[in-house]
């Protein structure tokens, strides 16, 4: 019988996309014989991972964990969005956000984190269960927030189960008021993130690149009415404060009463706790956001097989 060695285990795996522990048996139960290994694993269905690879997989699941200080979320692609509703994916999803909540919140690391009562790794997992499930899915992207105190709160639009659905939002506030109502307070701001979609919690954490190019476009717009120099310019700092308050979270108009500014509210809800409350950062997660479709009919399928 051939030695089972690491690299004949690396080309197993590069040749099927098989896990590594599910390689490491084909070769033992085959003698170490590749072919033979290869069949083994077909036979089992863990081979299939390979072919599936090169689909596009951009529905899935977003799944969040938030436990006090500590909030994690992810985001698990699948090809369609029925596998979103089986149990075994929702399942994996569940259990990869809570995982994260141990991670160092990249990508890399949660990969390489082991994967709950399995001897594999999360990387090793999700081919796992590409062949259980029959869909090429992807551990696309993941965030992590930690506050020193108070807690980072949490929101999911559209649950598909407790922790999961197409929008994810975490929110980390920092004070020593009272864990409920800050909790309260951190699931409406979540809410509103989730809706109005801020691009960062204050002026100074804006993109600068992002001011700069806004400022830009609107110095042309104002050129184009004609006026002075000492006028284009009150009218640039006019829209830009607009845009402030459609890009930026203390800026915006809080979407629970449509009036208030949100950081009026949480002035207001520090008052009320007796403590200062500050939103340190937040994360939104949106399903599939900024991945390419592919778009294709059976018609030109076919004519592009005929032209190659």
């Amino acid at each position: 019988m051939a030695e089972i060695t690491a690299g004949l285990v690396k080309e197993l795996r590069e040749k099927t996309g098989a896990g590594m522990m599910d390689c490491k048996k084909a070769l033992s139960e085959t003698g170490g014989d590749m072919e033979g290994a290869v069949d083994w694993l077909r036979k089992k269905g863990l081979a299939a991972a390979a072919k599936k690879a090169g689909r596009v997989a951009a529905e899935g699941l977003i799944g969040v964990a938030a436990e006090g200080v500590e909030g994690a979320m992810v985001e698990v692609n699948a090809e369609t969005d029925f596998v979103a509703r089986n149990s075994q994916f929702q399942e994996f999803v569940s259990t990869l956000s809570r995982v994260a909540l141990a991670s160092d919140g990249t990508l890399d690391g949660l990969k390489a984190m082991p994967y709950p009562q399995t001897d594999r790794s999360v990387a090793e997992e999700t081919v796992q269960k590409v062949a259980t499930i029959g869909e090429n899915i992807s551990v696309r992207r993941v965030a992590k927030l930690t506050v020193e105190s108070g807690l980072v709160a949490s929101y999911v639009h559209s649950a598909a189960a407790p922790g999961l659905g197409k929008i994810g939002v975490l929110v980390g506030l920092l004070s020593a008021g009272d864990p409920a109502r800050l909790e309260a307070l951190g699931r409406q701001l979540a809410m509103h993130i989730a809706a109005a979609r801020p691009e960062a919690v204050d002026v100074a954490s804006l993109d600068p690149a992002l001011v700069a190019r806004e400022r830009d476009v609107l110095t042309e717009q104002a050129r184009a009415s004609g006026k002075p120099d000492t006028i284009i310019e009150k009218m640039v700092e006019g829209r830009l404060r607009k845009f402030y308050e459609e890009a930026v979270l203390l800026e915006q108009i809080w979407v629970i009463d449509n009036e208030s500014r949100v950081g009026n509210v949480i002035e207001a809800a520090a008052k009320d706790l007796g403590a200062p409350i500050t939103v340190t950062g937040f994360v939104r997660f949106n399903l599939g956001e900024g991945i390419e479709k592919k778009e294709s009919d059976l018609a030109s399928e076919v004519a592009a097989t005929l032209t190659t």
